[in-house]
């Protein structure tokens, strides 16, 4: 039997083959393991020497130039499927990563991983629930609760403590998990490749960032931090703008949104456990309680144990 073709379940609903299940299982485990240091890589970079603006034109400046050949096929915008497009630029490109990078001066790393990566899988359920008319199981509805649960954990703490400024951060974390949402539904009605659509988001976020970003990176240089650009430029350009976002591309493409989006889940327990040896940060109560319940709720209300795709 050819385990590259994918079958119908019982509804109609395509059911990914096994080949695709291992590759997109594989791509979304090294997008979730590049994510997770990527929030404590940026957290640490907003606290340095470099404004957002900056990090987030070292973050889209290499895929706009590595992935030139993709985008340069279908020219500087794609002829058909512009609509998605303009949803995948909202949600993973400058005005995306400039909501996050300025969240992360006013909440630590382990608030980030429950609110964004933690609650874009919520938000991707409940338009398919609200749009497509997806109706929803009983391991699907515990999955909202426990999300619910860690988001009131984190946003209840900022309310009760308001003197500290992170309800700022997490309201820019629940922005940017909605935008981020867009982007998981609209990435394959685009019609492009993961490539394609990496490379154009990267381009025209270059190109908005560049008057913001471009004298920033000069002047850090000049003042003697070439090697934090390095650094950034590898671990914000290189694996969180290219392979990263390239990967969970491939993800979507061969498990479908649902189940790309569960892998997700993990990036919360990751990033807190990042941020302790490197940031010094260790997570309080309200922290872990939020890690554990959106990891499990993303789980199971994402449907990634469900038939359907």
């Amino acid at each position: 039997m050819n385990t590259s073709v994918s079958t119908a379940a019982p509804g109609g609903a395509a059911v990914p083959s096994l080949s695709d299940r291992l590759i997109g299982a594989g791509c979304a485990l090294l997008a979730i393991a590049i994510w997770g240091g990527w929030i404590v890589s940026t957290r640490h970079a907003v606290h340095g020497h470099l404004p957002p603006a900056t990090i987030g034109w070292l973050r889209f400046i290499v895929p706009a130039v590595v992935l030139a050949p993709a985008w340069w096929r279908i020219g500087l915008w794609p002829k058909r499927g512009l609509r998605p497009f303009l949803l995948c630029f909202l949600g993973a490109g400058a005005f995306f990563f400039l909501d996050v990078a300025t969240a992360m001066r006013f909440v630590p790393a382990a608030d980030v991983g429950p609110l964004l990566p933690g609650t874009m899988p919520l938000i991707v359920a409940a338009i398919s629930v609200l749009v497509f008319r997806e109706k929803l199981g009983t391991a699907r509805a515990i999955g909202f609760a426990a999300i619910a649960l860690g988001v009131l954990t984190l946003g209840g703490r900022g309310l009760l403590y308001p003197q500290d400024g992170a309800w700022r951060g997490h309201a820019l974390l629940l922005a940017g998990a909605t935008m981020w949402a867009g982007y998981t539904l609209a990435f394959r009605r685009t019609g492009l490749k993961a490539t394609e659509t990496v490379g154009l988001v990267g381009l025209w976020s270059a190109v908005i960032l560049t008057p913001y970003g471009l004298p920033g990176v000069i002047d850090a240089v000049s003042a003697g931090y070439g090697r934090e650009i390095l650094i950034q430029l590898l671990i914000q350009g290189l694996l969180s703008g290219v392979v990263a976002l390239v990967a969970f591309g491939i993800a979507i493409e061969r498990l479908g949104s649902s189940r790309a989006a569960a892998f997700t889940g993990l990036v919360p327990a990751l990033a807190a456990v990042i941020a302790v040896p490197v940031l010094g940060e260790h997570p309080d109560t309200a922290a872990i309680i939020g890690v554990v319940a959106t990891g499990v709720g993303v789980t199971l209300a994402s449907g990634a144990f469900s038939g359907g795709r």
